[in-house]
């Protein structure tokens, strides 16, 4: 069973940043990717960035250029560091490692961290 624990969440005033940080209970090497999505209000849950294992990064057209996503293999850790915030990006921010292979996949979930952006 893999287990994904989220924290760094909380409140700010736009233009701040925060670090979200990700902690697996297995060695993230063994995922094909992990990233990081969020969920407002009302709304789907939704990517925001994402790192393959060999650190190819992609992110939504919204946060380019204000968000980092970053691996550090050591910790097992992921993290996302967001700068430039907006209260558009309040939501809960959940964790995911997926693994995919010819005969299927599978997608691990952290408990979601609550990040709010105060005008």
């Amino acid at each position: 069973q893999v287990q994904l624990v989220e924290s760094g969440g909380g409140l700010v005033q736009a233009g701040g940043s925060l670090r979200l940080s990700c902690a697996a209970s297995r060695s993230i090497s063994s995922f094909t990717a992990t990233g990081w999505y969020r969920q407002a209000p009302g709304k789907q849950r939704d990517l925001v960035a994402s790192i393959r294992s060999g650190g190819m990064t992609n992110y939504d057209d919204s946060v380019k250029g204000r968000f980092t996503i970053s691996l550090d293999h050591a910790k097992n850790t992921v993290y996302l560091q967001m700068n430039s915030l907006k209260p558009e990006d309040t939501a809960i921010y959940y964790c995911n490692a997926a693994r995919r292979s010819a005969i299927g996949g599978r997608d691990y979930w952290g408990q979601g961290t609550q990040v709010t952006v105060s005008s």
